[in-house]
């Protein structure tokens, strides 16, 4: 793979679900090696820093959705930071809940939009993330960031969409927890969306490389967002929204594989890593294995590795 300059950008999101832990996330990263990694494999990496999130200070008035105006805080923040960083290098955004990709995907989109180029969205995840602060029965905004990036309505307070990103440019793989209103909006959608029966039946190279030609064939820019619930828990228990039935490690990193044969890839999330609930650090060793993998590790690369 080509050396790249990669920008590491803290976004220590807690206030997109009401587990918390996932502030602390970002330095677990740090900490699992994410930076030498990288090095190792000849990139270049500049770490940024943890971002805060620009203060709201009014009463937003909806008392159903969990810290609405701190959400809108980070989604502004990160818009914009993420737009910058794109323009530099291969931006990578340490999490994190999952609405923190409210602003980093809006923000890596904006910038494609100023250069002409079509923005494309790999989502790796257990769930759609599709509802809308008016459809969302939980309240918890790290469940909307595809609504709200594909321009649904809704979203009054949030920053007006520069560039929406075209529902048919969106592929979610890994699906299996979806509620009835995601379930019906999605049908009604032109999002490309695989669950894990499909992955079982086909296997997954098969769902994600015809996407990646797509991504090719349009001189796109692609956005991975890696959640932490797209592995099954029983490899990757730190996160506070567990389903039975997810991916494998060898699915996982064929997936990150793939996205580095490609060449695609501009921009990527890391989210719902919540190290409270880690067990001797082992998700996010793992994750950090996964966006190497992304980067051009290979299989004799891999480093052994030991919890104990």
């Amino acid at each position: 793979m080509t050396p790249q300059t990669c920008l590491l950008i803290g976004a220590p999101v807690d206030s997109g679900q009401r587990c918390p832990g996932c502030l602390m996330g970002p330095d677990a990263y740090r900490t699992a090696g994410l930076a030498t990694a990288l090095r190792e494999l000849g990139h270049a990496v500049e770490d940024h820093g943890n971002l805060t999130p620009v203060p709201l200070n009014r009463d937003l008035g909806d008392s159903r959705l969990h810290a609405l105006g701190e959400t809108i805080g980070w989604t502004r923040t990160l818009a914009a930071a993420a737009e910058a960083a794109v323009a530099k290098g291969l931006a990578i955004f340490l999490g994190g809940d999952h609405s923190l990709s409210l602003g980093t995907v809006s923000g890596v989109a904006a910038h494609a939009a100023a250069v002409g180029r079509p923005q494309f969205v790999l989502w790796l995840d257990a769930h759609s993330d599709f509802h809308t602060p008016e459809t969302t029965t939980s309240g918890n905004l790290h469940g909307t960031p595809l609504g709200y990036v594909t321009g649904r309505p809704g979203f009054h307070g949030f920053p007006p969409l520069r560039a929406p990103v075209p529902e048919e440019n969106i592929c979610v793989i890994g699906l299996r927890s979806v509620d009835r209103a995601e379930r019906e909006a999605l049908s009604r959608s032109r999002i490309r969306r695989h669950d894990m029966r499909e992955i079982d039946e086909q296997g997954i190279e098969r769902l994600i490389a015809p996407f990646l030609d797509r991504v090719s064939a349009a001189g796109g820019m692609l956005h991975v967002s890696l959640d932490v619930d797209f592995l099954d828990p029983g490899v990757a228990p730190a996160v506070g929204t567990t389903v039975p039935g997810g991916v494998t490690i060898r699915e996982a990193h064929l997936a990150m594989e793939m996205v580095s044969d490609s060449g695609l890839m501009t921009s990527l999330d890391l989210v719902e890593l919540n190290p409270f609930l880690d067990e001797r650090g082992r998700t996010a060793l793992l994750m950090v294995d996964l966006a190497a993998s992304a980067l051009g590790r290979r299989v004799f690369d891999r480093p052994t590795r030991a919890y104990a």
